[in-house]
């Protein structure tokens, strides 16, 4: 049986319900080589972002998928403090950013090292946090891969591919996602195990739909932050064209950020379930669809 993994334990399709699968509670945008970076108490961050969890709690949510990867300042620990305070399973990722967030040790280390590195946290946890990865999440430049960016896929692809991982990419150009596939294809690994991140920025809607095809995961996850009616029309073409059960829907919002004061301003988690989905009600999307989209859809793509 397929399980969610989550810093609460494995957890069923049953014990979730609905869930975010692109959201964060720890953000540092800056690069690893700045001072103070990822830097910040747990204690801090569970003050300032406990109130969102609860309310993403009361909403019927049962999860969240946090994407903070190296790079952009993981910190498991952090999430595993904030989940046990709230009795909130996150689903944490092991993985790497895209350059220039590409951490100096990386850049030394073979590709044999960086697929097992991967599948130890995949395996035995990340770091001292007690926390097991539940996928992995990477990212490419807009142009393309970069040569290490390429390498550091192939080394993800072979890890996924031994723990039936999903694979997660900030991929903008539907291209690019094509060449990421073309590369975990050729590793062995099933595209239906690939989430193609922010999908919703590639201008021409034809290529969200050529995505879909070669069977991976498309993802809007600007909701709140993009029009409501466009999002909706762009989700409606896709449930048209067949492809409802390869779409994911989510905020990427939150979330606590140590390059700012106080952790800077967090948005809430709950602009899905508060407003957008009355408004996809009103378009004629059924319940069974929403379902589908708020449930079992994200389930399906990151448990294991």
């Amino acid at each position: 049986m397929a399980h969610l993994i989550t810093t609460l334990g494995p957890k069923s399709l049953d014990e979730i319900g609905p869930m975010l699968p692109h959201e964060h509670v720890f953000v540092d945008l800056r690069t690893p080589d700045q001072p103070g970076y990822a830097e910040a108490s747990p204690d801090e961050v569970v003050r300032v972002m406990s109130p969102r969890i609860e309310e993403l709690k009361a909403a019927g949510f049962g999860a969240l998928v946090e994407c903070s990867t190296t790079g952009v300042g993981r910190r498991a620990d952090i999430d595993m403090a904030v989940s046990e305070a709230t009795g909130f399973p996150i689903v944490v990722p092991t993985g790497i950013y895209r350059e220039p967030w590409i951490p100096a040790w990386v850049r030394d280390a073979t590709p044999a090292a960086l697929s097992e590195w991967m599948s130890d946290e995949l395996a035995g946890g990340i770091e001292k946090s007690g926390v097991i990865a539940g996928w992995i999440k990477l990212s490419a430049g807009d142009d393309g891969m970069t040569e290490l960016e390429r390498t550091i896929l192939g080394a993800a692809a072979r890890a996924a591919r031994g723990h039936n991982a999903t694979i997660g990419s900030h991929t903008i150009r539907a291209r690019v996602v094509m060449d990421q596939l073309d590369v975990i294809e050729h590793e062995g690994c099933d595209p239906a195990r690939f989430i193609s991140i922010h999908t919703q920025l590639e201008p021409d809607f034809e290529q969200h739909l050529a995505v879909a095809r070669r069977g991976a995961w498309i993802e809007y996850d600007s909701i709140g932050r993009d029009d409501d009616d466009e999002l909706i029309a762009m989700i409606s073409r896709v449930l048209d064209a067949g492809f409802g059960d390869r779409l994911l829907l989510s905020h990427d919002t939150g979330w606590y950020d140590p390059a700012q004061p106080g952790g800077g301003t967090q948005q809430p988690y709950t602009y899905l379930a508060e407003t957008f989905l009355p408004k996809m009600r009103a378009a004629g999307i059924d319940e069974a669809t929403i379902d589908r989209l708020t449930r079992l859809n994200p389930f399906n793509a990151f448990a294991r």
